[in-house]
């Protein structure tokens, strides 16, 4: 995939907007930022917010922030149970709600991450990109993104790359007002959480040459 130039919204608007809602949503939200940071440390315990490192813009790794929405329960050897059995009821309203999420939004004032663009994901997958894959690291991560719009964890990884491919190819601020607003739709109507597989999403693994090309 053959990258061209970014244009004057993807280049200076795009980080000014991000500046401006995430700012203005960080004050208007802290009340509800506030109460679920409440609710997580008496239902989840401690630590009430979940850092997680993850590859940005040129692949630059940066700390990610959520409210945590799994416990620690471990099995008699130390180990961490299973993700569907450590992932509560409360834990599943949080992430169906998409209110783990909201920490995220300093990491978009900080300019870690957008509003909108690829999802940051783990800095483990890093070696199984391919060539075309790679390129979602061009631009920063969003806090949703055209793949979230389009099936979120109910798609193939593969579908989801593509759908990162495309984006990048075509920043523009329509398209991301389009997302913006696909996305509410998407939170208030509770779609596509699971993957129908696993309580969470699937591991990537890495994608056979014959689907990459």
């Amino acid at each position: 995939m053959k990258q061209g130039k970014q244009g004057v919204y993807a280049r200076y608007i795009k980080r000014i907007l991000d500046i401006l809602l995430s700012g203005c949503a960080l004050v208007v939200l802290s009340p509800v930022l506030l109460i679920v940071a409440v609710l997580v440390r008496t239902k989840l315990g401690s630590p009430v917010i979940f850092c997680q490192e993850r590859p940005g813009k040129d692949e630059k790794i940066f700390k990610m922030y959520k409210f945590r929405s799994m416990t620690d329960a471990r099995d008699e050897n130390g180990e961490l149970l299973p993700d569907e059995v450590r992932l509560t009821h409360f834990g599943k309203v949080l992430r169906s709600t998409s209110l783990d999420e909201l920490p995220e939004l300093w990491n978009i004032w900080r300019g870690d991450m957008s509003v909108v663009g690829p999802r940051p994901l783990l800095v483990k997958y890093l070696p199984l990109y391919n060539a075309e894959q790679r390129h979602r690291h061009d631009v920063r991560p969003g806090l949703t993104g055209l793949a979230q719009v389009n099936g979120r964890n109910a798609i193939s990884w593969e579908e989801k790359f593509r759908l990162d491919a495309d984006y990048v190819r075509h920043i523009t601020f329509a398209e991301d007002m389009k997302i913006m607003l696909a996305t509410v739709g998407k939170v208030l109507r509770h779609e596509n959480i699971s993957s129908g597989n696993s309580a969470t999403i699937e591991e990537f693994r890495g994608t056979p040459k014959e689907v990459g090309k």
